[in-house]
């Protein structure tokens, strides 16, 4: 059963039979001679395969029913395509088959679009690091794994970067009964301080204790970016008197703090 779910699809999971190898190459042998209830019980008899590759993504936000039936369409590819004449075994090809056809899905339903190329380049950098991975007995480096593929550490950190999903900040990441806390809670605004408030509220209190020109120039200069010579112009005055009178407002507004 996955994950406690007794139906995917309208499939009865607990009723998911297991073809032996045998019988599948039986099964193909028909297959390819176009019998089609060969190729109904082949396909029935690899749905449990099918789920087992689903569950690797159930990590991810997407609906079970959906990538369940893509992978039913790798699966039946993969019958579609098999070599019988070739010695091995089934699964061994739809494996890969299946997970392309979901990774496909995924790709093309992404919320973000990224380019064919860096899709394709992040892909073989999974594949590197799961090689990697098996004959080091450790985590490869992204040196290591930009070496394996001859590309650039750079090019390939962005490309992993690049494929990650992103999640909500509402997403819950522990719930405790009515207690839940979201991905939201756990960050940190820096720029949102007791500190920062308290200097907001000083530095408002001090501008309104300028006069008018000057708080107009300080507005100007610092909040719309506009250099002395704009604010000259604007409001009538020489470049040096704009001087004079920031340089005086700043001071006025630093005696404040």
């Amino acid at each position: 059963m996955y994950r406690n779910k007794v139906e995917i699809c309208g499939v009865d999971t607990s009723q998911l039979t297991v073809l032996s190898d045998e019988e599948k190459r039986a099964l193909l042998l028909r297959v390819k001679k176009g019998d089609t209830q060969a190729r109904e019980a082949l396909i029935c008899g690899n749905l449990r395969l099918v789920l087992s590759i689903v569950g690797r993504f159930s990590g991810r936000r997407e609906n079970m029913d959906d990538l369940f039936q893509v992978g039913c369409i790798g699966l039946m590819k993969s019958i579609d395509r098999f070599n019988v004449d070739l010695d091995v075994k089934f699964s061994t090809y739809a494996v890969p088959m299946i997970i392309g056809e979901i990774r496909r899905y995924l790709r093309d339903n992404n919320t973000i679009r990224v380019s064919r190329s860096i899709r394709d380049l992040a892909y073989r950098a999974l594949g590197a690091r799961e090689e990697l991975a098996r004959e080091k007995g450790r985590e490869p480096t992204v040196d290591e794994i930009a070496e394996r593929l001859g590309a650039s550490k750079d090019s390939v950190a962005d490309a992993m970067e690049a494929i990650i999903e992103p999640i909500s900040l509402y997403e819950s990441v522990y719930n405790d009964g009515d207690d839940t806390v979201y991905v939201i809670d756990q960050l940190k605004d820096n720029d949102d301080t007791d500190e920062a408030w308290i200097e907001s509220i000083a530095l408002r209190d001090a501008m309104k204790k300028l006069g008018e020109r000057e708080r107009s120039i300080i507005l100007m200069r610092f909040y719309k970016g506009k250099t002395q010579m704009e604010i000259a112009d604007e409001i009538g005055i020489s470049q040096a008197q704009v001087s004079r009178l920031e340089k005086s407002a700043l001071q006025r507004i630093r005696a404040e703090f």
